[in-house]
């Protein structure tokens, strides 16, 4: 799994909070918030553009002072390019191709569950839809209207159409 690519974390118009065990990310050109776990967390922070993904593996385990395969850092760097946050998009190696959470979890055995990257996304309302009072992507529209754009579903959901 020899790469030389070397991520970077996009950070022009997001806002970021970083929590104790979570980082959420606020991407203002596309009203999306994403919530990072911390191992998500951790290789977005190290997308310096100077390190690949073994070296941020091989950084993650001296962090955590337990290994952490490069699958690990290679499932969050898809996670984050699917979500903008990282400047420039690349596909993961051919072995990787396609491997999801329960795949890597298989492959790297169940001591490996706790490093597993998760980006968590919604869409967030728009100032407009915020200020209208309506609901939108994955809020409850049981006691208000779902925005346009949005239906409300058999849960009282709101889900884009």
């Amino acid at each position: 799994m020899k790469s030389s690519f070397k991520p970077c974390a996009r950070k022009s118009r997001l806002v970021i909070e970083t929590l104790p065990e979570e980082t959420l990310v606020y991407d203002l050109d596309r009203d999306r918030a994403h919530c990072l776990n911390d191992t998500a967390a951790m290789v977005w922070q190290h997308c310096d553009g100077k390190r690949t993904s073994k070296e941020i593996a091989e950084s993650l385990s001296r962090k955590l002072k337990q290994p952490v395969d490069e699958k690990i850092v290679w499932l969050a760097l898809d996670q984050l390019n699917r979500n903008y946050l990282l400047q420039d998009a690349r596909l993961p190696p051919s072995a990787l191709t396609g491997l999801n959470r329960r795949e890597v979890v298989r492959a790297l055995g169940l001591a490996a569950a706790f490093a597993i990257p998760v980006v968590a996304s919604i869409v967030a309302p728009t100032p407009a839809q915020a200020a209208s009072g309506c609901a939108t992507g994955g809020q409850s529209c049981a006691t208000v209207a779902c925005c346009s754009g949005f239906i409300c579903n058999g849960s009282f959901i709101c889900q884009g159409t």
